[in-house]
C-alpha cells in the first residue's frame, strides 16, 4: 500500500496555497489522475494501490465522482491564485486505471477539460494492464481524447512474470498493442529487469518481444527491492535471491544495444523513444520542474514551488472530499538549496542534459574528473556547456549526482 507519506506543514481545509504564491501562467501544467485499484498485489510493488479486500468501505464504482470533487476543489484553488490554465499533459496512473470502466476514465478526463481546458495536441496517457485492454476499451478511450496507452508488459517470459506476481499471459500484450493501434493510439511498453531467476537470455527474449511489437516508446526499469513488500520478505527469509547488481548492469547495456539498434534513442536513463515526438511529455514535465496537480489518494502535486500530497487511503480521501475539505495531508516549500539539488538529480538523467551554469561551485569543479572517468560526455560539456551522461555514466548516475552536488 505504498511507503509512508513525508512530513510537512498542515494544509488549510479549503486547500488554499500560501498567500504569497504567484503562479506563472506560462509554465506548463500537467494533470495526474491516480487510480489506486489492482486485482492482485504484485510482490515487488510499493505503490499506493489496493486490492478489493483492502478497500474497507470504498467502492470502485463511486471513484470517478469522488475524484471529480477534487477537480472542482483544485479549480477553485487555482482560480484564487490566477493559476488556472489548460493542461498540456494528462496521465492516468495507478494501480490499474483500466480496471475502471472506460466511461469512468472518460468522465474524469471530461472533468479536467471542463475545469481547466486541455490544449490542442495534448498528450493524454492511460496506464493499462494487458488483461484489461480490448478493442472496445481502446476505441472508447480514443474517442474520449486519450492519445497514448502505456502497457505494463514487464516481461515476455512466463517464469519471470510469475516471479513478479504478474497474472497476464504474454500473448495478451500482443492483443493489447493491436487494440491500441487499431484505435489510433500511441503505444509505450514498460519492462522490468533483474527479477529473481531471470537470466540475461530471458531478458533478451523480453526485449526482442517488446521491439517486435513496434511500440513508440519503451521504459525499462531495474527491479528495486522496497521495504515492506512481499518480495523483500522473501529475500530476507532466503526464499529467493536479491537482484545482482552486475547482472542488472549487463541487462541495462543489452537493453540499450538492442533498443538503439532497433531505432530507439534514450532520452532519460530508463526511457527510450523512436522519435523525440514520442517522448513522455508528462514525465518530462516532472523532470524539468513544471507544475502539476495530482488527483487521487496519495497523489503528489507541485504548483509554483509548493509541494503537497493527499491522504493515502481511498476511504480517507473520499471522506474528506464528501465533507467539502481538501484531501491534502500536508505540504512543503523547498528552499533554494533543495530545489538546486533536485534540479541536478533529475535533469542530469536526461539526454538533453543539465546546463553546467546551473551547478554550484564545487559541482563545476567535479566536471573535469567525471569526463576523465568516462561518466560525462566531454564534447557536450566543453562545447555545449551541458552535463550529458555517457552510457557508463547512466549506469552510475547516482555517483555522478553525488559528485555534482557534494
Amino acid at each position: 500500500m505504498g511507503s509512508a507519506l513525508p512530513l510537512g506543514e498542515p494544509v488549510p481545509a479549503d486547500g488554499s496555497l500560501p498567500a504569497d504564491v504567484r503562479v506563472d501562467a506560462g509554465t506548463d501544467f500537467g494533470v495526474y489522475l491516480h487510480v489506486p485499484f489492482c486485482r492482485v498485489r504484485c510482490g515487488y510493488c510499493d505503490f499506493n494501490t489496493y486490492t478489493s479486500s483492502e478497500l474497507r468501505g470504498t467502492r470502485q464504482d463511486e471513484y470517478a465522482d469522488t475524484l471529480l470533487r477534487e477537480v472542482r476543489l483544485a479549480e477553485a484553488v487555482l482560480a484564487r491564485t490566477g493559476g488556472n490554465r489548460p493542461a498540456t499533459t494528462v496521465f492516468f496512473g495507478g494501480g490499474t486505471p483500466t480496471l475502471l470502466p472506460a466511461g469512468d476514465l472518460a468522465r474524469m478526463l471530461g472533468g479536467i477539460r471542463e475545469a481547466f481546458g486541455v490544449v490542442d495536441g495534448a498528450e493524454v496517457t492511460v496506464e493499462a494492464n494487458p488483461d484489461t485492454v480490448t478493442d472496445a476499451v481502446a476505441a472508447e478511450l480514443a474517442a474520449a481524447g486519450v492519445t497514448r496507452l502505456s502497457i505494463g508488459m514487464q516481461s515476455a517470459v512466463p517464469h519471470v512474470l510469475a516471479a513478479l506476481d504478474r497474472t497476464h499471459e504474454p500473448a495478451n500484450v500482443v492483443a493489447a498493442v493491436r487494440a491500441a493501434r487499431g484505435a489510433g493510439l500511441d503505444v509505450s511498453v514498460d519492462l522490468i529487469y533483474g527479477a529473481p531467476g531471470e537470466s540475461l537470455e530471458d531478458w533478451r527474449a523480453s526485449l526482442e518481444a517488446a521491439i517486435g511489437l513496434q511500440p513508440d516508446h519503451v521504459s525499462a526499469y531495474a527491479l528495486i527491492i522496497e521495504d515492506g513488500t512481499k518480495l523483500a520478505r522473501q529475500i530476507r527469509r532466503g526464499e529467493v535471491e536479491a537482484p545482482d547488481d552486475d547482472l542488472q548492469a549487463d541487462m541495462y547495456e543489452l537493453a540499450d544495444d538492442l533498443l538503439v539498434g532497433a531505432g530507439f534513442q534514450w532520452y532519460e536513463v530508463s526511457n527510450w523513444a523512436r522519435e523525440d515526438s514520442h517522448r513522455s511529455r508528462h514525465n518530462l514535465a516532472y523532470w524539468t520542474g513544471a507544475d502539476w496537480w495530482g488527483f487521487g489518494p496519495g497523489a503528489h502535486s507541485h504548483i509554483a514551488g509548493v509541494r503537497f500530497w493527499n491522504v493515502k487511503h481511498p476511504a480517507a480521501y473520499a471522506q474528506r472530499l464528501a465533507a467539502g475539505e481538501s484531501p491534502a495531508a500536508a505540504r512543503e516549500t523547498p528552499d533554494a538549496a533543495a530545489r538546486a539539488l533536485e534540479n541536478v538529480l533529475l535533469r542530469s538523467r536526461l539526454r538533453d542534459g543539465l546546463p553546467v551554469s546551473e551547478l554550484l561551485g564545487e559541482g563545476r569543479h567535479a566536471v573535469a574528473a567525471l569526463i576523465a572517468d568516462g561518466l560525462v560526455d566531454g564534447p557536450a560539456a566543453v562545447r555545449g556547456g551541458r552535463i550529458v551522461l555517457t552510457r557508463r555514466g547512466r549506469l552510475l548516475a547516482d555517483a555522478v549526482v553525488r559528485a555534482l552536488t557534494e
